[in-house]
C-alpha cells in the first residue's frame, strides 16, 4: 500500500483502541511523523505494524504500556533509529508551503501598510531586487528554523504528563510572531540599493492573495494525499 493508503487505514484502526491505548499510541505516531527527515512510506508502514500489533494485544487484555513498554520516548526513538530517511524533495514540499504562506502574507501587510501611510505622506513603492532577494533568504531560513523549533516543543510535550499545552502553543506563537517581526523590520531598514522596479500596493496585494492561494491549494493537496 502506499502511504496515503496506510494513513487512511490507521485512520479508520485508531477508532478501535482504548482512549489510553489511543493516547499512548498518538503520541507515538505524531513523534514519528514530525520527523520530517524520515522516509514517509518506511514510517507508516512501521506505524501499521505497531497499530496492528497493539489491536491484537488489546484484545488479549494489555495495554500500549504492557506492549511497548513505559518510556514510550525510548522506544520511538529506537524505531526512528531504524528508519531510513525521506527523499529531500518531500521534506522539501512542506517547508516551502510555509514559506510560501508566509511569503504571501507579508505582501498583504505590506500592500495594507502602503496604503494606510500612503493616505498621511508619500510613499516610495519601489522594490529594489538585491534586498528583496536577501528578505526572501532571511524568510527561507527562519522558517526552517521555526519547523524546527516548533517540531522540538511538540516532541518535548508529547511524553511529558505535566506539559501545557497552552504554554507551548504561546512558544510556538511568539517565536513566529518575532520572526515575523524580524523579516519586518529587517524590511523597514534595509538599505536600497541595486536596480528597482515599481511594485505599488495593489499588485502587492494581487500577488500576496495569489501566493496565499497557491499555499492553501499545496496544503489541501497534501491532505488529500494522505486520506
Amino acid at each position: 500500500m502506499t502511504a496515503s493508503e496506510l494513513i487512511a487505514q490507521n485512520n479508520l484502526k485508531r477508532d478501535l483502541l482504548t482512549e489510553e491505548n489511543e493516547k499512548y499510541y498518538s503520541n507515538l505516531l505524531i513523534y514519528i511523523r514530525t520527523k520530517l527527515s524520515l522516509s514517509e512510506q518506511q514510517s507508516e508502514e512501521v506505524l501499521m505494524e505497531m497499530l496492528d500489533h497493539l489491536l491484537e494485544g488489546q484484545q488479549e487484555g494489555k495495554t500500549a504500556r504492557d506492549i511497548f513498554g513505559n518510556d514510550p520516548k525510548g522506544y520511538a526513538d529506537e524505531i526512528i533509529s531504524h528508519l531510513p530517511e525521506e527523499e529531500k524533495r518531500n521534506s522539501f514540499k512542506f517547508v516551502s508551503q510555509v514559506a510560501v504562506n508566509l511569503l504571501g502574507w507579508f505582501l498583504v501587510i505590506r500592500s495594507i501598510a502602503i496604503l494606510v501611510i500612503g493616505q498621511m505622506q508619500e510613499v516610495d513603492s519601489s522594490v529594489f531586487i538585491i534586498p528583496s532577494i536577501i528578505i526572501l533568504v532571511l524568510i527561507a531560513l527562519l522558517v526552517r528554523i521555526g519547523v524546527k523549533v516548533i517540531f522540538s516543543l511538540i516532541h518535548k510535550s508529547l511524553f511529558d504528563e505535566k506539559s501545557n499545552d497552552k504554554k507551548m502553543m504561546v512558544r510556538a506563537g511568539l517565536f513566529g510572531s518575532g520572526g515575523f517581526l524580524i523579516v519586518i523590520v529587517a524590511s523597514y531598514f534595509m538599505r536600497d540599493f541595486g536596480p528597482s522596479f515599481e511594485f505599488p500596493w495593489i499588485a502587492s496585494l494581487g500577488v500576496g492573495a495569489v501566493l496565499l492561494l497557491i499555499s492553501w491549494i499545496m496544503k489541501n493537496y497534501e491532505l488529500k494525499e494522505k486520506k
